[in-house]
């Protein structure tokens, strides 16, 4: 794998970078034109056709059938002579059980030994980052339940958003009904005459998130179970103080079922619990009341729960990508693998997630797993879940969007040899199916599809108190109870679309920065965001995205 002396090297300065000495590509990180020469490790190319940056191009003449080497390892192979790496389809090397122990050096992370961060503690040891009461139904029947609950705790509780955007559509119809018409055209919106938001009634409560979804019921009773170990991983997840739940009654996602994967994640489960049962209440106001007069005596008790000091152990952090660019195997992804390698040296928790995007490296997270029983698990999981996608005519190699082909990520293979820098270097030392809870310090491989929503959903679910999501075109989401901390691969990025992005790792591309600095950097955020210092841009714009996964039917 690439070496971050080269990445920090003066290197970067070119316009070129090779990843490893054994590719056979190299990467451009500006617009190169046709005919233009371009020197690289005293050699000379002259370029037959335009190469954008993130692209690569061959260092050799390729012919059909060809193995293309980038990051050290087989990403494609070439579908004709190779002129420009277009020309390739998805090729991933063979992998096998775990031979050879592993043997990894720990960055230095004296300095953060004795850091702590202010979070929320629960009874059975978890730290929150924030403190959260959720609202979910168990079935989609209960969906419009859930709208009525979160319009009345939101508004009366002062935890509603500003309507800055309701100010302006009721601006434009002022102006339709005083007959001003033409004005429409020109009057300038904005929200600066927002008027100030309701005191909040519960001062240590950071918000009531209400999560909607379309299960429950209706699909199959694998989905339905999961359903139930998802919503028992948020209601245990030490960000959430306590949970109100809506059933309906008849669906597949029974009551019990909720109760026995709760008790799985904590045996001596004792966070306040309200749950209503819609065909057992009678009248729907009959329930809808019960529920709001227990959810806010639940959330009297959840507002004594106070920020104390914890050390960075009590951490768990989701490592995600979305949006992908050519860049993001270069910058940001290693920068908070670096963040994550840093975290297992000092005992914190780390889940690297998106099955399909670690295609092609199997072997290396084979090699690293700190048990050959946590690598036959990887092993049986990765090969079950690309059986269940070709059985429904899919597979792996359709994961890249037409996005990510068109910045320079184009096969499935390449992509993930660079989303697995996230996961820096550090031992696997447990593997996750969905949508079980993570409890091994270090690094947790689970299973999940590489659907922005689905996976940070997931993530959550197994206990990521804090999401880092690494971004070269720039996404939007969110998530109701963690922060999700944009990162964005290149400076363009940043500037372009600075109302949803946290950071910039742009400077490791332009060399005026280290992996190992932004790394630092990054974890320095997530302590200020974890104690509540900082609040993400995702959180300010109230992204709160939950989509629960449909095994076997997504990417």
């Amino acid at each position: 794998m690439f070496s971050e002396q080269i990445i920090g090297s003066d290197e970067m300065q070119k316009k070129v970078l090779k990843l490893d000495s054994k590719d056979n590509v190299l990467i451009a990180l500006t617009d190169l034109r046709k005919g233009e020469q371009v020197s690289f490790n005293s050699q000379t190319y002259t370029l037959e056709s335009d190469v954008p940056a993130k692209h690569k191009f061959a260092t050799e003449d390729l012919a059909a059938g060809a193995r293309i080497i980038m990051y050290g390892v087989l990403v494609g192979k070439a579908m004709e002579p190779i002129r420009r790496t277009r020309n390739i389809h998805h090729e991933a090397a063979a992998f096998q059980e775990k031979m050879d122990e592993y043997r990894w050096t720990p960055p230095d992370a004296s300095r953060w030994k004795q850091r702590e961060f202010l979070g929320y503690r629960r009874s059975d040891g978890q730290v929150g980052t924030r403190n959260y009461w959720i609202v979910v139904p168990l079935v989609f029947c209960e969906n419009r339940n859930i709208a009525v609950l979160k319009q009345a705790f939101e508004e009366e509780l002062g935890f509603a958003a500003p309507q800055v955007y309701r100010r302006q559509v009721a601006e434009l119809a002022r102006l339709y009904a005083d007959g001003s018409t033409e004005e429409i055209k020109t009057r300038e919106l904005t929200g600066e005459t927002a008027r100030p938001q309701r005191s909040r009634v519960f001062e240590n409560v950071d918000g009531v998130r209400f999560l909607l979804h379309d299960g429950g019921c209706g699909g199959t009773r694998e989905d339905s179970n999961n359903l139930c170990g998802l919503i028992a991983g948020y209601i245990h997840h030490p960000n959430v103080a306590g949970a109100t739940v809506l059933s309906l009654g008849c669906q597949h996602a029974q009551i019990g079922i909720l109760r026995g994967e709760l008790r799985k994640r904590n045996p001596n489960f004792d966070k306040p619990l309200v749950i209503v049962e819609q065909q057992q209440s009678g009248t729907e106001a009959a329930m809808l009341t019960e529920a709001i007069r227990n959810t806010f005596l639940g959330l009297m008790e959840a507002n004594r729960c106070q920020r104390t000091p914890a050390p960075l152990s009590s951490l768990c952090v989701g490592l995600k990508c979305g949006g992908s660019d050519g860049f993001s195997g270069l910058s940001a992804n290693p920068a908070i693998g670096h963040t994550a390698d840093v975290l297992a040296a000092l005992g914190g928790r780390t889940i690297l997630s998106e099955f399909p995007e670690l295609c092609g490296v199997e072997q290396e997270l084979i090699n690293r797993s700190k048990h050959k029983e946590v690598a036959d698990r990887f092993i049986h999981l990765m090969k079950s879940y690309a059986a269940r996608a070709k059985a429904v005519g899919s597979g792996f190699e359709m994961n890249p969007s037409p996005g990510n082909m068109r910045d320079g990520l184009l096969t499935d293979a390449m992509k993930s040899a660079g989303a697995a820098k996230k996961g820096g270097s550090s031992p696997v030392t447990a593997v996750l199916d969905y949508p079980e809870y993570s409890t091994e310090p270090g690094l947790n491989l689970q299973c999940t599809p590489g659907n922005d929503v689905e996976c940070v959903t997931a993530q959550v679910g197994a206990g990521a108190s804090v999401v880092l999501f690494t971004t070269g075109l720039g996404t939007p989401t969110g998530n109701p109870i963690a922060p999700v901390v944009k990162v964005a691969t290149n400076s363009g990025l940043a500037q372009r679309m600075g109302d949803i992005i946290d950071i910039d790792t742009g400077g490791i591309v332009s060399g005026e920065k280290t992996i190992q600095q932004i790394g630092e950097e990054i974890l320095e955020f997530v302590i200020q965001t974890a104690s509540g210092e900082a609040c993400t841009k995702a959180e300010g714009k109230g992204q709160e995205d939950f989509i629960p996964w449909k095994r076997g039917i997504s990417l």
